[in-house]
């Protein structure tokens, strides 16, 4: 694991540990209303809604910087719906994205029947179920940070909650830790080193990867001819978020960007 992949690792195992008062196997937040919350299926949604952009709500990045400091997710979720997108992507990180799992649960009120992508870095259950709690309706899990017998069972974790799991390769030698077929597989673009983004590696491993997943790119996708490229190499998704948050109108980009797609 490179040096900021895992300077971000470690303070997540610091905050989910801080999810449990001392001594204690209960965490801090309440599971109440757990299982009454609406779940949409993001992997079907992708197929469904012309474009398949998961639409990422996000301050900043330890890349950027900051992007959109002070952007609301209650104007920016509706603004997506509005505009033709599958689903958000909500980054619910606070110390190196400017997010809080707060935005999570406030795009839930709002967004509809559109499902809603924890984005975060999960290595705990807790994690899941939180995110469940919170409406998410899809997690993130990133294989980089992950074993393959932790991958397993988040994945079926996230399955015993209703969720689904988008998981995230970053280069080939991952999907040997990936020993299930994965609802989602993401191609992150960004170089885990430098944290650089570069759309050519979705092409360079899409051959490689399984026939029979739905596969979504991530990171890099900055104008309609690059998803249409990905898309005829074989993308069903694509996440864009900082062409989108580092836009005065987010959702009026995301409108032009999918009529141009089509």
């Amino acid at each position: 694991m490179n040096d900021i992949l895992q300077i971000i690792a470690e303070n997540k195992r610091r905050e989910v540990e801080a999810l449990f008062p001392s001594n204690s196997r209960r965490p801090f937040f309440s599971h109440e209303g757990l299982w009454l919350k609406p779940v949409f299926s993001l992997s079907q949604r992708l197929k469904e809604i012309p474009g398949g952009i998961i639409a990422e709500f996000k301050r900043r990045s330890p890349s950027k910087g900051d992007i959109a400091p002070m952007a609301d997710v209650a104007e920016i979720v509706p603004q997506y719906l509005q505009a033709g997108a599958a689903a958000s992507s909500i980054l619910t990180d606070t110390r190196f994205f400017g997010g809080s799992p707060a935005d999570l649960a406030v795009a839930r009120t709002l967004a509809q029947d559109m499902p809603l992508l924890r984005k975060d870095f999960i290595i705990s259950k807790v994690q899941i179920a939180q995110a469940r709690s919170l409406g998410a309706s899809a997690v993130l899990l990133i294989a980089a940070i992950l074993s393959k017998k932790e991958l397993e069972e988040l994945n079926e974790y996230a399955h015993f909650h209703n969720m689904e799991a988008l998981v995230e390769i970053h280069d080939i030698k991952e999907l040997d830790k990936i020993s299930f077929k994965p609802d989602m597989l993401g191609i992150n673009n960004r170089n885990l080193s430098s944290f650089h983004t570069n759309i050519q590696h979705s092409f360079e491993l899409v051959n490689s990867l399984p026939k029979d997943c739905i596969l979504v790119a991530e990171s890099g996708i900055k104008t309609p001819e690059d998803a249409k490229r990905l898309r005829d190499a074989g993308f069903t998704g694509f996440l864009i978020g900082e062409a989108l948050m580092s836009s005065p109108s987010p959702g009026e980009t995301l409108k032009s960007f999918i009529n141009q797609m089509m």
